[in-house]
């Protein structure tokens, strides 16, 4: 069985605007894409924030432990992050 190739969620903008999120594993980089309401159209997130890849590292840590992706797959993403935002901590945010 395949792993979903798509992984989402919701967040909160500093404007106070509610945004839909999902990334897209290609070619071994995630695609960041984001839209305000239901039905817009999809828009790419050419460099996504800190707090989108943190979404999407506790989303592929629960996959993991549910067998859904391999526990490699953690370490990649880890990896990408600190690529672009050195230095991050990875300790769990208290929403």
């Amino acid at each position: 069985m395949m792993a979903k190739a798509e992984i989402s969620w919701r967040r909160v903008t500093d404007e106070g605007e509610k945004i839909d999120c999902y990334a897209h594993r290609f070619g071994g980089e995630y695609i960041f894409y984001r839209r305000a309401r239901r039905y817009d159209q999809w828009q790419r997130i050419d460099n996504p924030p800190l707090v989108d890849w943190l979404a999407l590292l506790d989303s592929v840590q629960r996959r993991i432990t549910r067998s859904l992706l391999p526990e490699v797959e953690e370490t990649r993403v880890k990896k990408m992050i600190l690529d672009r935002y050195p230095g991050t901590d990875f300790e769990p945010v208290d929403e």
